[in-house]
């Protein structure tokens, strides 16, 4: 590496444009170099120092990753989220109306891509968390096998577990528009800054405030990504045997099937399928495994056309 060039790390991103923060703590505003080249935050990168004091850096190569995160978009394709995290936070709350399936998501694409996960519950201070159908899927997570945080992001007391688990690790906030991811951003670094809105009085559902993913760095420790939220999300596509993965509580009794290529549909002596009938895998996470594996199906044609 040239005396031109030094190493720094991606801390904000904007598309072709980042922030990027190098050994010094110094951050720069840097272009993305060359129509191939693509980053994300959380990436270790290479960038070129300017000749001239009014050009701009440039981000020249960007170094192994030791883990990805990325989402599949409606035509196949795979777009990178976030680079080298450790843990993935998936943040679920009694309003705006959850959607679980894409919580669920989330926490198999964590598995798929090796990173550990934990499902945050927020708003535990409003009367919709005690819901019956709320409390459900809460314990839907636990009974899978997750772990499971309750907590307010009003209050900062309720937030010290979630400090504990982020130590040490790069976490990411992930989850629907409104559940309060900034407000956690907000409570874990309080100097971030992160713009938070009310719900849509009208509808009851989240608006989006954030509008780039950021690196953080926690005073307790570890360090916060945190993202855009979404109203959809489905994983990097996948074979079909390798969807189940990505859920616990069927890959622990997958070994039992009869057939070793059991996908856990209309096979018989399924271990899985018969597991669901008594009660010891939540019919809902049973029939969000067999969406995904949908979902994969449907667009996996369109992306062995497109790659």
């Amino acid at each position: 590496m040239s005396n031109k060039e030094r190493e720094a790390r991606v801390v904000e991103s904007f598309g072709r444009r980042v922030i990027v923060e190098d050994a010094t703590g110094q951050r720069m505003l840097a272009e993305l170099f060359g129509k191939r080249l693509g980053c994300v935050c959380g990436d270790v990168v290479r960038i070129r120092l300017p000749v001239h004091a009014h050009d701009t850096p440039r981000v020249v190569a960007v170094a192994p990753r030791k883990t990805l995160f990325a989402r599949t978009d409606s035509r196949g394709r795979t777009e990178p989220l976030a680079a080298n995290l450790t843990l993935l936070a998936v943040v679920i709350a009694p309003e705006p109306e959850p959607d679980p399936f894409i919580a669920d998501r989330y926490l198999a694409a964590a598995a798929y891509a090796g990173i550990a996960s934990v499902v945050v519950v927020n708003k535990c201070d409003l009367a919709g968390a005690h819901a019956p159908e709320f409390t459900k899927i809460v314990d839907e997570y636990r009974g899978a096998g997750y772990e499971v945080i309750q907590l307010s992001a009003h209050d900062s007391a309720s937030v010290q577990p979630l400090r504990e688990r982020a130590r040490g690790e790069v976490v990411m906030l992930v989850g629907q528009s409104g559940v309060g991811k900034s407000s956690l951003t907000n409570q874990l670094v309080p100097t971030s800054g992160r713009a938070t809105r009310a719900l849509s009085e009208s509808t009851r559902e989240g608006r989006h405030t954030t509008v780039s993913t950021a690196l953080f760095r926690i005073p307790s420790g570890g360090e916060l990504i945190d993202s855009p939220g979404v109203r959809d999300y489905a994983p990097p596509l996948l074979e079909d045997a390798e969807v189940q993965t990505g859920w616990p509580e069927i890959r622990s009794r997958a070994s039992a099937c009869r057939f070793n290529n059991c996908l856990h549909l209309r096979e018989p002596g399924c271990a899985v399928t018969a597991a669901v009938e008594s009660g010891e895998i939540a019919p809902r996470r049973y029939e969000s495994y067999k969406r995904l594996l949908n979902i994969m199906r449907e667009l996996a044609p369109e992306y062995a056309r497109r790659r």
